[in-house]
């Protein structure tokens, strides 16, 4: 049986610091740890803490993980705001929610 990627549930990884402007705009603070980072941070004056802006349907689509809802119930509320705008609808928001995993914002619930 093949799992259907629309039915998976993300929720936000307990351990990211993340916060919401009055604007919507969401800001996800990442810590930049390993060896590479630390010899930037030190020779190279680079940050131990990068500040994340997420555009518009980006904030909105993190707003709406909760660990409750599905893939496809998001991709359901992101087409009633942003309509026209966000198609290729589940192609990009498969990307984008792939994305948000791999770099550690959010896990399966």
């Amino acid at each position: 049986m093949k799992n259907n990627f629309l039915d998976k549930i993300y929720k936000i990884n307990d351990d990211l610091t993340w916060t919401r402007l009055e604007s919507g705009e969401v800001i996800v603070d990442m810590i930049n740890k390993g060896f590479t980072n630390k010899i930037a941070q030190r020779f190279f004056k680079k940050p131990a803490v990068s500040h994340i802006h997420l555009e518009d349907m980006g904030s909105f689509i993190f707003g709406c993980i909760d660990g409750q809802k599905s893939v496809f119930e998001i991709g359901k509320m992101v087409k009633e705001k942003f309509g026209d705008e966000a198609e290729p609808l589940y192609e990009r928001l498969s990307v984008y929610m792939k994305h948000l995993e791999q770099v550690g914002f959010i896990q399966l619930s």
